[in-house]
């Protein structure tokens, strides 16, 4: 490997291999009809869009439903843009509700059905153009590829294999593996049995590359932030200011990695 390319590369897989909206969206909806049981349970038509589009300030699941919530009591897009972490334990307070009690529910929604139609949950998930490709390309050249999420790992190895891609589950860290994503990078590079290591990470949340950023031994780890995923324009504008992030685009995913600078 020249050092124009990693001898590892790990991916986040929501908002930078694969687009979980539609399914985001959707178990949003039935927990925050659980829990708030308006008249009508058919969301209003622009609800989704927003939502999407709003995404961005959701850090833990809990907060998806609790969006539902602040969306359909009419504050404006903007305000919950800028003004979310204020917002969202207000919401909580105003109707005596537990932040762990709502991710039980919206985590109890999502795996009864996905028991109960495990192929459509699934077709719910859609991969980003090129990324499918790129995978396949990156594993042909012998570069070690790890995922590592907070989406389950079991649900991450079906939806890729349904694209032809086989990753073996010790390469993937998902929701259960229970450690931060840096702790994940330092095990990696430990365990590499190629020295040196170049790891390069992609990730698309700001705040996760910047706890790798605070870690001593991580200075040598490529941080990417993946412009097409779940950030905002105000994070991907102070990406852009720091110098040991790199914004990286759909089309520089998909070409060869010397494009990715």
């Amino acid at each position: 490997m020249t050092a124009s390319s990693p001898t590892i590369l790990a991916l986040d897989f929501d908002g930078v291999i694969c687009d979980g909206l539609i399914e985001y969206f959707e178990v949003a909806w039935r927990t925050y009809c659980e829990i708030w049981s308006p008249a009508n349970d058919t969301p209003p038509d622009d609800l989704a869009l927003r939502f999407y589009r709003l995404r961005p300030v959701i850090e833990t699941g809990w907060e998806m439903p609790v969006l539902i919530k602040a969306l359909v009591d009419g504050i404006p897009d903007e305000k919950i843009l800028h003004e979310w972490v204020s917002i969202a334990p207000q919401l909580l307070l105003n109707d005596k509700l537990q932040a762990k009690e709502i991710g039980v529910k919206l985590d109890k929604q999502r795996d009864e059905w996905i028991t109960t139609d495990l192929d459509g949950w699934l077709s719910l998930h859609r991969f980003y153009p090129g990324v499918v490709e790129k995978i396949k390309l990156t594993l042909d050249r012998g570069v070690k590829l790890y995922i590592v999420t907070t989406k389950e790992g079991r649900f991450v190895q079906q939806l890729l294999q349904q694209e032809g891609v086989n990753i073996p589950a010790a390469a993937i860290f998902g929701k259960e593996v229970k450690r931060p994503k840096f702790e994940i990078l330092q095990e990696l590079i430990q365990a590499a049995d190629q020295k040196p290591v170049s790891l390069w990470f992609v990730e698309d949340r700001l705040k996760t590359l910047q706890l790798v950023q605070q870690q001593a031994d991580l200075e040598n780890v490529k941080l990417f932030l993946a412009d097409w995923g779940y950030n905002t324009q105000a994070e991907r504008e102070t990406a852009q200011k720091d110098w040991r992030i790199q914004l990286l685009s759909l089309s520089q995913f998909a070409k060869d990695f010397s494009a990715w600078h």
